[in-house]
């Protein structure tokens, strides 16, 4: 089977409850970014997982595994955000949101803006 090279391939090679949370985690980061910024940002496929890209680089990258769905990297957070996603730390820039509990998509989405808004403020 060929690597996805959209988004949209990439969601869809996984089983349908899977895909249904990595489109709904897509959703808080796409509409994270396109406020931080004013525009719908680029999706694209980066180290054969999905990116959501931020003028020119990548502002999240999202990825479902067999027991988890992933969100790279997540740099250290101003609190009290950083102790909210603290329980989903796997790696020091890596979170993890396992298939067996309820996906906090508010959490993910107050964690895309913040990231956004942070990539944002560096670029200018």
């Amino acid at each position: 089977m060929p690597s996805p090279t959209t988004v949209d391939e990439y969601i869809a090679g996984f089983p349908p409850e899977v895909a249904q949370r990595l489109n709904r985690v897509r959703g808080e980061i796409v509409d994270a970014v396109a406020t931080a910024s004013g525009a719908r940002p680029e999706e694209k496929v980066r180290y054969g997982i999905a990116a959501v890209m931020l003028g020119g680089r990548y502002a999240l990258h999202l990825a479902g595994w067999k027991k988890h769905i992933g969100l790279y990297p997540v740099p250290a957070l101003p609190e009290p955000l950083e102790s909210e996603i603290a329980p989903y730390r796997a790696e020091k820039d890596s979170v993890v949101f396992p298939h067996t509990r309820d996906v906090p998509y508010d959490l993910i989405g107050r964690v895309a803006r913040e990231i956004a808004a942070q990539r944002v403020a560096a670029n200018d």
